[in-house]
């Protein structure tokens, strides 16, 4: 298969030793005879089996990661338990300039899905049909199952950030919640079995690259000096006060601190034994497919496990919540925290207090947002150079924008839980 040194047109997965594609166009010229060798690889078909033709092949763009893939495929022999509607994702093309960023956190999803062929596995996710990665290049491959959204009792697929558009968004926090609690819960009681911790090991004293934030004091106090131009040139885009110039001044002169004892405030999170455990950490509302209960209520299925790792609860919890809506989260942050503690230690895990859970929530927020989302003003403004001119937040510019819409609503939602949760008098209290 053709490759160029610089940008290969595929690569060789590390667990499969097998060629991975980096492009779609590859990935469709090599056609139904590579995905039998994959699949054969994977264990997903026997090797009296195999894929015979491919039937829809349809490129989309959804979420931050990459390229994504629907297509249908006909096997030689049908069997139970065999899906025909796939779905397929790969990283951002080389060049892209936020690939350094997201191409790495597929590493971790690909193991997670090794683990999903245990019975025990205590939440649904779609099927695996195979999934490699390349370290030396961040390249992947990832094909599953396809969640056929708005079919069969499955709602259709929510998008993140766009919550203001539902009548309740309870049912579906609280349907993630009771399944996040219940994967890190079903962990710590050791239903996953060993290969978890051998798949996802865990070092209190260790702090991720990725993880970690990626700035000097100087480079962050130049992010704050964006933060505050962008609150002053656009203030339409913030809900009520949190445009505030000396709200921002505190937030800035917080997240300094932050950066200065990072290690020190990782360390309270990650020994905290009780409270690690293996979690999904993007659980916002289009990583999941929901329907209804047979208890009533929603259910929750789980998608997207990009950056998937032991880590403290409350790293999870704000995983979750970071997409949220302000209101919503003032009114049901406290209530969704609860019911995690409730069915992490209905699931086998141990029992938590509430209070500190909320505490290391509170905490989580300030190093993942200061880590992950300071940079937020800098990317709405590339991807809408005309921010001074919207409307606010339903501007049709911004909404149709995801990065743009997506950035914009995890900066809101970092400002006013900075603020809510005053996390500027919890870091002095430690």
């Amino acid at each position: 298969m053709n490759a160029t040194l610089a940008r290969p047109e595929f690569v060789t997965g590390s667990r499969s030793c097998l060629e991975i594609p980096t492009t779609l166009d590859a990935f469709e010229k090599a056609g139904p005879t590579y995905l039998t060798e994959l699949f054969r690889a994977s264990g997903a078909i026997g090797h009296d089996n195999a894929v015979v033709a491919i039937e829809q092949w349809e490129p989309f763009e959804a979420g931050g990661m990459g390229p994504k893939l629907r297509f249908d495929v006909r096997y030689a022999q049908e069997e139970p338990g065999l899906h025909r509607a796939l779905f397929a994702k790969l990283p951002r093309p080389f060049g892209d300039p936020l690939r350094e960023l997201f191409a790495p956190v597929v590493e971790p999803e690909i193991r997670l899905y090794q683990l999903t062929r245990n019975a025990a596995f205590p939440v649904a996710v779609p099927k695996l049909y195979f999934g490699d990665y390349d370290p030396q290049t961040a390249s992947s491959l990832l094909i599953t199952e396809r969640i056929r959204f708005g079919e069969s009792g499955i709602e259709p697929c929510h998008d993140k950030c766009l919550d203001n558009r539902l009548a309740d968004p309870l049912p579906y926090y609280e349907a993630l919640t009771r399944a996040g609690a219940r994967l890190s819960g079903s962990h710590r009681a050791g239903l996953l079995g060993p290969s978890a911790d051998e798949a996802f090991p865990f070092d209190p004293d260790a702090v991720d690259v990725g993880a970690a934030i990626p700035y000097t004091p100087e480079q962050l106090a130049a992010k704050m000096d964006v933060l505050l131009a962008f609150a002053a040139e656009a203030p339409q885009l913030f809900p009520e006060g949190l445009a505030d110039p000396e709200l921002l001044h505190r937030f800035a002169s917080d997240a300094m601190e932050v950066l200065g004892r990072e290690r020190e405030l990782r360390r309270v999170l990650n020994t905290a034994p009780d409270y690690v455990a293996l979690c999904h950490w993007n659980l916002n509302l289009d990583n999941a497919w929901f329907e209804p209960a047979p208890a009533g209520g929603l259910s929750a299925g789980l998608l997207d496990w990009g950056a998937t790792a032991q880590m403290n609860l409350g790293q999870s919890l704000y995983g979750m919540l970071c997409a949220a809506e302000c209101e919503f989260l003032a009114k049901h942050r406290d209530g969704l925290i609860q019911l995690w503690a409730e069915e992490y230690r209905a699931a086998g895990g141990p029992a938590i207090a509430v209070k500190q859970l909320h505490d290391y929530y509170a905490l989580s927020v300030a190093l993942l947002g200061v880590a992950w989302i300071i940079d937020a003003p800098s990317i709405v403004m590339a991807q809408l150079p005309e921010y001074r001119e919207l409307s606010g937040r339903e501007d049709p510019r911004l909404e149709g924008n995801f990065l743009g819409r997506a950035q914009r609503q995890l900066l809101m939602v970092l400002l006013s839980e900075w603020r809510e949760l005053e996390i500027g008098r919890l870091l002095h209290a430690l």
